[in-house]
Formats: C-alpha cells, sequence, structure tokens
C-alpha cells in the first residue's frame, strides 16, 4: 500500500478518536482515496483497511476500558448507533467503543460497496445497519 493511502487511513483513525471527523466525512475521505471498507477489532485493537485489490493495511486503535462482553446485545448496539448517528454533546468514539464492547460487541465491518456496517458479537451474532441515505 502506498504512504499516501497509509496517511490517509491514520488521520481517519485518528480522527474518528479525537472526534474532529464525523463518521460520514471518514467514509468521504476513505472512498476518495480508493479503499472498499475497513473492519474494528476490539479484541486485537485494531483496524484495518481494505482496498479492492486485496491490498490493506492493519493499524493499531488505542485500547478502550473494558472487555468485550460475552453476550451480544443486540438492541443495545442498536441504540448505541442511534446515538452515534444523534451526534448528542456527551457522545465520543471513545465512549462508542467503551459501551459497545460491554455489549457485547467484538468488532465491525464496514463496507462502502454494501453501504452498511456489520457489528459482531463473540459468537458471531450479527446486527446490520445500512448507511442513512
Amino acid at each position: 500500500m502506498d504512504a499516501e493511502r497509509i496517511s490517509i487511513a491514520e488521520t481517519c483513525l485518528r480522527a474518528a478518536r479525537e472526534g474532529s471527523l464525523s463518521f460520514p466525512e471518514i467514509v468521504g475521505k476513505l472512498i476518495a482515496a480508493g479503499f472498499e471498507g475497513y473492519m474494528v477489532d476490539y479484541r486485537r485493537n485494531s483496524q484495518t483497511y481494505y482496498l479492492p485489490d486485496g491490498d490493506s493495511v492493519p493499524m493499531d486503535m488505542q485500547p478502550s476500558a473494558g472487555n468485550v462482553a460475552a453476550a451480544f446485545d443486540t438492541t443495545e448496539v442498536e441504540r448505541l448507533v442511534r446515538w452515534a448517528q444523534a451526534n448528542p454533546a456527551d457522545y465520543s468514539y471513545v465512549a462508542f467503543c467503551e459501551k459497545a464492547k460491554a455489549a457485547g460487541c467484538a468488532g465491525y465491518l464496514v463496507s462502502f460497496l454494501g453501504r452498511r456496517v456489520v457489528y459482531f458479537g463473540r459468537t458471531a451474532e450479527t446486527h446490520v445497519e445500512r448507511f442513512p441515505k
């Protein structure tokens, strides 16, 4: 992967944590750079960004507090997504990650091509969110 794309992915990862870019802005930057999606893995504290040709770049995330709960709470994950979409004053990506782990979310896969995010638990239970129109 070329240095420019790696830099864009690093910028987006940092911006999510700092709250300096919204999810739609991050998606726009990654699509413009040619990425087709990315995956967050809370158990490994990593994000991997994917290109259509199969190339990828894994990056370490700063660990968030807590462990991934054993049970996947679909209702809570959906509530957290709505919280993130509303972007109230008390929202932060760090808090989202901590709460998602407590709800049993082990990670999520973002597909720009499919316009959806698949959240998954330790037992491979899933919750699918389509991108808003």
